[in-house]
């Protein structure tokens, strides 16, 4: 346990330092002096820069996988379920990445790294997007014939968003109000038989 709290506090200082210096001006030394672990320490746990780098977007993941979950734990149409879970996928991905200030610019400059570390997290938010379509396919409500395709699509457009949505790009800084309904609107079409979706 101490461990673990050890690790966590050299993941947060990490964090803090980067998002305010940016990636390429922390320095090993500036972590371990900030923790006030030492570099012995900080060398215990992370071989490099860049192993610190992957915990901390480890750590965000963490925090967008805890929140996404809970969004599809709520009771609601597939429907109306599918649409909350795409805009929190963009929702925490952008706040993750304004957390961060600094880090902004590494979120995107290493983007590689950020992918590799992502992979168990997008695993998991792919289930919960088949267990989504494939509970309105039961429910008569969605209109699939290829539920591994469809959950590649609704994942694949979720990421595929994620930049224009972070840089206020997304029909051009319309706000939830204005997005929402036209979300919706697609997903309807794309998705469902027409006649059984009300929302």
């Amino acid at each position: 346990m101490p461990q673990q709290k050890t690790r966590q506090l050299l993941t947060d200082v990490a964090r803090q330092l980067f998002a305010r210096k940016g990636f390429e001006n922390t320095t090993m030394n500036d972590i371990a002096e900030a923790s006030g672990k030492g570099r012995r320490t900080l060398y215990t746990y992370f071989k490099s820069k860049d192993e610190v780098y992957s915990a901390v977007i480890n750590g965000e993941l963490m925090r967008i996988s805890s929140t996404f979950l809970a969004v599809a734990r709520k009771q609601l149409p597939p429907l109306e379920k599918l649409v909350e879970l795409l805009f929190a996928h963009l929702s925490l991905m952008k706040e993750a990445v304004e957390r961060n200030g600094n880090l902004r610019a590494e979120f995107f400059r290493n983007i590689w790294q950020v992918e590799r570390v992502r992979k168990k997290y997008d695993k998991k938010e792919r289930d919960i997007f088949a267990k989504t379509l494939e509970e309105g396919q039961r429910a008569g409500v969605f209109d699939i014939d290829n539920l591994e395709l469809y959950t590649d699509i609704i994942q694949g457009c979720a990421r595929g968003l994620e930049v224009p949505y972070i840089y206020g790009r997304l029909g051009f800084g319309m706000n939830i109000e204005v997005t929402r309904p036209i979300v919706t609107k697609i997903l309807r079409k794309a998705l469902g038989r027409e006649r059984n979706l009300v929302l």
